[in-house]
């Protein structure tokens, strides 16, 4: 069935400019010999392109309906106008099968995608590639935490903090103090090397002592 609408009065032109957005039109005559071989071009852009209330093509015998023919000052066939919103953006004259082609296909372009047209790019998606992947990959990725690090600075406040709470005097206390990270890590070899804070073999000593009394405690 042809797309293509059959004008036959300026009531019906009048109705068919208002409900399309483009709208390309055939000024013909029957005894037009040009007329009838571009008949068929312009058939094959309305069964390709027609679409309602969007873009229609029409045909208008001059001589039945001269008062459109006038209004656009039509003198010779065929001849096509091509209408946006109302308005001629284009007029091709004589039976030039490529520029109506072309003409056609410009005015549609400007009508905006046909049938839902989708895009035709890829695009990026989410957790894919391109940057809007590259952001979701970045958010899903979790936190990563130096527990080692994190245990060590617990075990030394509180042991800094112990130690203090324990002493007769907390600040000499917490600067000798093990957990204190600016002394050095006591020395593991046979020698038994110095202890913390420089106290020397006496401190070695003391500190060895039991914290109890014993009887050679009392020979003493």
């Amino acid at each position: 069935m042809s797309a293509t609408i059959k004008i036959n009065s300026t009531t019906q032109w009048r109705q068919t400019l208002s409900s399309s957005s483009i709208v390309v039109v055939d000024f013909y005559a029957d005894w037009c010999g040009p007329c009838k071989m571009i008949a068929p071009t312009f058939e094959s852009l309305s069964t390709k392109y027609s679409k309602p209330k969007k873009i229609s093509f029409c045909k208008v015998d001059v001589d039945s309906q001269q008062e459109v023919a006038q209004q656009y000052g039509v003198r010779a066939m065929p001849t096509f106008l091509i209408l946006r919103n109302g308005s001629v953006i284009d007029t091709i004259q004589g039976a030039n099968p490529p520029a109506l082609t072309s003409s056609v296909e410009k005015a549609v372009k400007l009508a905006g995608p046909v049938g839902g047209q989708s895009f035709g790019s890829g695009g990026h998606r989410l957790g894919g590639s391109g940057v809007g992947g590259a952001r979701a990959n970045t958010l899903s990725q979790p936190l990563r935490w130096d527990l080692n690090n994190f245990i060590n600075v617990i075990i030394s406040f509180f042991g800094l903090y112990v130690v203090s709470l324990f002493s007769l005097d907390p600040y000499i206390a917490a600067q000798s103090s093990q957990f204190n990270k600016n002394n050095a890590p006591p020395s593991t070899s046979s020698g038994g090397g110095r202890t913390v804070g420089g106290a020397g073999s006496a401190a070695q000593k003391n500190a060895a002592r039991p914290a109890f009394r014993t009887l050679s405690d009392l020979n003493e």
